[in-house]
């Protein structure tokens, strides 16, 4: 199975840490074709020496071959809110995990998608079991 990770990169890096260990769960499933995302010396300005556009080619051809994506949405991302609505153009399964935050909502666009399973969770175990439920 080949397994579409999405996280935070340019909107915020707080969270590698948590992609890092979400991703080498993932790995339990299939192959994550997008491990760098977890990568803690990723900074905010992505991934040096790659244009704009050979980025968005390779990932949206990595997005179209998954089977399934699984986003980490608590850090708003603008590239991960595009990566979703093409995961759903073309039918792939999609499980969002999501940290409410005090004062904070996940936006509508995505809690209010009938075709995308969003789970809260508080805990790396936590998200670690939603996994392993959204896999069986």
């Amino acid at each position: 199975m080949k397994i579409y990770f999405a996280g935070s990169i340019r909107a915020g890096r707080s969270d590698a840490g948590l992609y890092l260990q979400i991703i080498e769960h993932l790995k339990k499933y299939g192959i994550v074709l997008t491990e760098h995302v977890g990568d803690k010396n990723l900074s905010t300005q992505g991934e040096d020496g790659l244009t704009e556009a050979y980025i968005h080619d390779r990932d949206l051809k990595w997005v179209l071959e998954s089977d399934v994506l699984v986003a980490e949405v608590t850090t708003p991302s603008l590239g991960v809110g595009y990566e979703i609505g093409r995961a759903l153009e073309h039918k792939k399964k999609i499980l969002c995990l999501y940290r409410p935050q005090e004062g904070k909502r996940l936006s509508a666009m995505i809690a209010g998608s009938p075709e995308i399973t969003v789970k809260e969770y508080a805990t790396v175990e936590e998200a670690a079991k939603i996994i392993d439920d959204f896999f069986k």
